[in-house]
């Protein structure tokens, strides 16, 4: 089970953000446009200049290469990145038709369940991106990102652009990847109904500082 902990981060916009998510457990994050929400996913996944530290267990962001710390921390973007003709190029090399599984092999039986989940059947691979809607992406972005289990995940509006049965999908996936991985999740959502189905905790941006969502005195 590996926490992750912010210790004096602070992005542009932010005064040093605290914060600690135990492993296996769920924290949203809201705020009005602009005050800086995707700017704290993207220092966390050390994408912008930023002062402070980070932590997933008792490894330091600043101990380790970025590609390191990203594996291990694993960002999804509101608008994901798509840089190869097909889905399935995005992905780990899946074992041809006909060719013997190894034993204990987490390759193509998870990938495919982890497609089922959300929607997809095996041919979704041999996609071409330029079919793909604005949800298929999102949803496939997510694939992709927990094809390579990190350990924690921070979700920049993940169903933004779903309809409730893809919402459903996605926010079941995600449960289902914190809880067996022990993840920590850290989830940017402007849907309080979200939150309020899902949430652990709920913090809210205000004048740059992190408070509880339903603080009386905030």
């Amino acid at each position: 089970m590996a926490r992750l902990r912010l210790e004096g981060l602070r992005p542009r916009l932010l005064d040093p953000v605290n914060l600690t998510i135990a492993g296996g457990r769920l924290l949203f994050l809201s705020g009005p446009s602009g005050a800086g929400k995707s700017l704290l996913l993207r220092a966390v996944a050390d994408l912008d200049p930023n002062d402070g530290d980070a932590f997933i267990g008792e490894l330091a962001r600043s101990g380790l290469s970025a590609p390191e710390w990203r594996r291990r921390v694993g960002l999804l973007p509101a608008e994901s990145g798509w840089w190869q003709e097909t889905v399935g190029a995005h992905f780990p090399a899946q074992p041809a038709a006909g060719d013997a599984k190894q034993p204990n092999d987490p390759g193509q039986t998870d990938l495919l369940g982890l497609l089922h989940q959300l929607g997809f059947a095996a041919d979704v691979l041999g996609w071409t991106v330029s079919r793909l809607s604005t949800g298929e992406r999102q949803r496939l972005a997510l694939a992709r990102l927990l094809a390579a289990r990190p350990e924690a995940l921070l979700l920049d509006e993940a169903t933004a652009n779903l309809d409730p049965m893809n919402r459903d999908r996605v926010e079941a996936v995600v449960k289902d990847y914190r809880e067996r991985m022990a993840a920590a999740v850290l989830w940017v959502s402007h849907d309080p109904e979200q939150r309020a189905r899902l949430s652990d905790r709920s913090l809210v941006i205000r004048d740059g500082q992190l408070v509880p969502e339903h603080d009386p005195a905030s």
